[in-house]
């Protein structure tokens, strides 16, 4: 009998133009060629008349290393097939590892192919011509927080970063957040290019910048390049220099005012505690690092600092333009008339006299009959059971969350599928488990005006309190808080 061989073949992004001789001289002489199924269009030209096709579809990469070692094990010569290079997220790593646990002799080539991040590259321009390193997006196999500190190190490292597997039906925030980390350590302006379908008949390029970028123009079949701080666009193309010329793009210059409203204060009659409430404000206003945010940002993070006593907030209180001031507006003319809790404590901490005064009920469905009915049918939290039932009857309130994250991602659920349109959302769960994930999951409803506490950190009183500067806006330009104390 013949001796077998595997040979792992990358046959490049989708054109038969970007194969290499090499692969397409290793399908031609297979007795067997196996793959993905959707990859075969782009070889069937190479293929023997004689040869055996074994295709099948995603998430059905051990079932071909099997069938390629089955073959092999017969004498037959074998290749597996990856887009771009088998090396890079394909199927090289996987024969090789079989072969050790099989303890099989069969012998194993590689053959390189065009990546899909070299093929976007070219034609973006020459974004990758300095150190860059390539992430992938898909949490299938690795967890999310191993994968958000490889991001991190990306973008402080000053890496051209491509992006592989940014976006799928049921993966759609993590790109959100890459971008979000991004730009807490590289300029807005720094060039972005994506291409969909690279090198297919699909093909569409695109550059942007990180802060124009748009992640719902990408999907599956897109590969992202982000630049690094050399990066510069150049007729219509992104190009990042090695070195051999000194390139002066010039100084961005970005005009830091911002309209902010004197918060100072007004003689009138007080209450005691109104009083010391006041005083404690002006201490805080006095010790914040940025005085000069908007008026509505400003009176939210006085209120999130004066109920924790925590200046974090300044870092970790993330607030939506406008969002204190719409909400606010919504409340106080009677469009929104229902604010939901994830707990009881949260509606508890919401001042009573505020709302009587503005006509809102706050409902928490934890303890409802309905709900503790629900979540044991389902078998999910009770805190989940009450939102779905709290959607049912309010799709359109404020919905507010201080306790529980899986509250919190059933309502990011829910708004997908079209079942709830919150007129705003306060996400400050707290905890250790999918507590930051589930702060990830809402940011990308940019239509809904959010308070988001970043982090682990959060809680009942803090949610309240946030709901709180939202029932006294207008007492925010004398900075006069606690008319309901």
């Amino acid at each position: 009998m013949s001796t077998g061989k595997i040979i792992v073949a990358g046959i490049g992004p989708g054109s038969e133009s970007d194969i290499t001789p090499a692969v397409l001289s290793a399908i031609r002489q297979s007795d067997v060629i196996v793959g993905y199924k959707y990859y075969f269009q782009f070889i069937e030209s190479a293929i023997r008349p004689d040869a055996i096709c074994i295709d099948s579809g995603m998430k059905r990469e051990k079932v071909r290393a099997e069938e390629a070692y089955n073959y092999a094990t017969e004498g037959k010569v074998v290749t597996v097939i990856s887009s771009g290079d088998a090396g890079i997220y394909g199927m090289a790593p996987l024969i090789y590892e079989m072969q050790r646990e099989k303890g099989s002799n069969i012998p194993i080539e590689v053959l390189p192919g065009i990546s899909a991040f070299q093929k976007a590259a070219s034609l973006l321009g020459a974004p990758v011509g300095h150190d860059f390193c390539v992430i992938s997006l898909s949490d299938l196999m690795t967890p999310w927080e191993l994968i958000e500190k490889r991001i991190k190190a990306a973008a402080i490292a000053d890496f051209i970063t491509a992006i592989y597997n940014p976006k799928s039906e049921g993966r759609y925030w993590q790109l959100y957040r890459l971008i979000e980390l991004f730009l807490q350590e590289r300029d807005p302006q720094t060039p972005v290019g994506f291409v969909r379908q690279a090198g297919r008949e699909e093909q569409k390029v695109t550059i942007t910048t990180l802060a124009e970028f748009d992640p719902e123009q990408v999907d599956m079949f897109t590969v992202v390049l982000i630049g690094n701080s050399q990066t510069y666009r150049f007729d219509n193309k992104m190009i990042t220099p090695r070195g051999y010329y000194s390139v002066d793009r010039g100084q961005l210059t970005v005009d830091s005012s911002k309209n902010s409203k004197d918060l100072s204060t007004v003689n009138c009659q007080l209450s005691i505690g109104q009083d010391i409430m006041i005083r404690s404000f002006r201490t805080i206003e006095k010790e914040l690092k940025n005085k000069d945010i908007p008026l509505d940002k400003k009176w939210a993070l006085l209120h999130a600092i004066h109920t924790t006593a925590d200046f974090d907030m300044e870092n970790i209180l993330r607030i939506d333009d406008n969002a204190v001031s719409s909400l606010y507006e919504k409340l106080s003319t009677g469009t929104v008339r229902t604010i939901i809790t994830d707990v009881t404590m949260a509606a508890s901490g919401i001042r009573k006299g505020a709302l009587q005064r503005m006509g809102i009920e706050v409902k928490c469905y934890l303890q409802d009959e309905q709900t503790v009915a629900l979540a044991s049918e389902k078998g999910i939290t009770r805190t989940q059971a009450g939102i779905r039932i709290a959607v049912s009857e309010h799709p359109d309130a404020l919905f507010v969350f201080g306790n529980a994250p899986t509250a919190l991602m059933e309502l990011c659920d829910l708004i997908r599928k079209g079942k709830a349109t919150p007129a705003g959302i306060i996400a400050a769960p707290v905890g250790f488990v999918h507590v930051q994930e589930s702060k990830h999951m809402v940011k990308p409803f940019t239509s809904i005006p959010k308070l988001i506490v970043e982090g682990r950190k959060g809680g009942s009183n803090l949610a309240a309190t946030l709901v709180n500067s939202i029932l006294c806006y207008n007492d925010a330009i004398h900075l006069k808080p606690g008319r309901d104390v």
